[in-house]
């Protein structure tokens, strides 16, 4: 009986996927990989900054009618890569999060821009032992005390662009 509650400690204690352990060398690797993908763009490393995403991976920019599979964005990426220069956004605050199996994260990060501070959130999911990002949404940051501005400012395109798609 003893050896039967011994190897049921064992097995308990091995089958423990979510070690701080794990989780410490996912956050190190998911930090890599973000500021890697942040790094090809900068560089205008196409090939890089998209074997990062996965391959059913979504990206969803700033634009209310950007919202794109990883096919269509890398069609309107690439003239930008193509160019020598596609965006730098360099990670100033980054907070990582992990479900019980250690193979599906998500985060948000507030990013330095040339749009000044914007917000990344972000699904990732670990494929071959290397983390993918499966979905990215990228936003601006309005400060609360310009957001009546920022509203009059953008109505009359959103105001076009709902009615458009209301009447879908």
């Amino acid at each position: 009986m003893k050896i039967f509650y011994l190897g049921l400690i064992v097995i308990t204690f091995l089958g423990c996927k979510n070690t701080t352990k794990d989780v410490s060398a996912n956050r190190d690797s998911i930090n890599a990989t973000l500021d890697n993908w942040h790094a090809a763009a900068a560089k205008a490393d196409f090939e890089t900054y998209f074997k990062l995403i996965a391959d059913d991976g979504v990206f969803i920019g700033t634009d209310a009618t950007e919202n794109w599979n990883k096919k269509d964005f890398m069609v309107w990426a690439k003239p930008y890569f193509d160019k020598g220069k596609a965006w730098n956004f360099t990670s100033i605050e980054r907070h990582i999060y992990f479900d019980k199996s250690n193979e599906l994260a998500w985060f948000d990060e507030l990013l330095s821009t040339q749009m000044k501070i914007c917000r990344g959130s972000v699904v990732l999911v670990k494929e071959n032992n290397e983390w993918k990002i499966k979905h990215y949404v990228l936003s601006m940051t309005i400060p609360n005390e310009l957001v009546d501005t920022i509203v009059r400012i953008k109505a009359p395109i959103e105001d076009e662009l709902m009615n458009k798609l209301n009447s879908k």
